[in-house]
């Protein structure tokens, strides 16, 4: 793997430096472009005052005013400086923007499924998101076979009451993705039945899977 020294020393006229050959045709267009004359042209002052308020911006900085005059003579030290300057930038700007555009860790909660005497080989977990949408449910199941022909599995929550809300129904694993419309806090236990389409929407009681719903985050 080529290294960020082997990088810099290439882009600077090291040749010799070892780099991988994947590397070496992006680095070679990258030495054409800083060997073009009007890279280094002195920019309007406007451009330049325009460029370090959207960098100052970015990193929370406050840059002082560009000078006005500049030397055009290529620096290789003010190159790295710069393609550091802008990768930092650049980082700062994603990790900002995914820090707002997250707020806060998302409410989540994780469920344990142990498999009963109708599928003694199963098991199976979940990880349920609460969303603006409602709460998404991933279910990640081993050891229940395929079901077709009208036949498939069911996946519920249910409260203290006995009450069950469908969650989404499935013909097989192992990632499933199912969506439900109340909250686990209120329902806390998650199961899986075996259902038969033509028949009663309400579960078929044949429980494949079972476990509660752990509210601890």
């Amino acid at each position: 793997m080529t290294s960020d020294d082997d990088w810099i020393a290439y882009l600077a006229g090291d040749t010799a430096r070892s780099v991988d050959p994947g590397d070496r045709a992006e680095l070679d267009r990258l030495r054409a472009l800083l060997a073009e004359s009007a890279a280094w042209e002195k920019p309007a002052p406007a451009l330049e005052n325009r460029v370090l308020a959207a960098v100052a911006v970015a990193s929370g900085a406050h840059p002082s005013p560009a000078p006005r005059a500049r030397s055009r003579r290529f620096r290789p030290g003010l190159v790295y400086t710069a393609f550091a300057v802008a990768a930092a930038v650049v980082v700062a700007v994603i990790v900002g923007v995914a820090v707002r555009g997250t707020g806060v860790s998302p409410t989540q909660f994780r469920a344990a499924l142990a498999a009963t005497n109708l599928a003694p080989g199963a098991s199976g977990s979940a990880t349920l998101t609460k969303t603006t949408a409602g709460w998404r449910i991933e279910l990640q199941i081993s050891g229940l076979p395929r079901r077709d022909d009208g036949r498939y599995y069911e996946a519920w929550l249910k409260n203290a009451a006995g009450i069950l809300v469908p969650i989404g129904t499935f013909n097989q694993g192992p990632s499933v993705s199912l969506w439900g419309g109340v909250p686990p806090t209120s329902f806390p236990a998650l199961t899986v039945t075996e259902q038969q389409a033509g028949r009663s929407q309400a579960s078929s009681g044949k429980r494949v899977l079972t476990g509660p719903v752990d509210l601890r985050r």
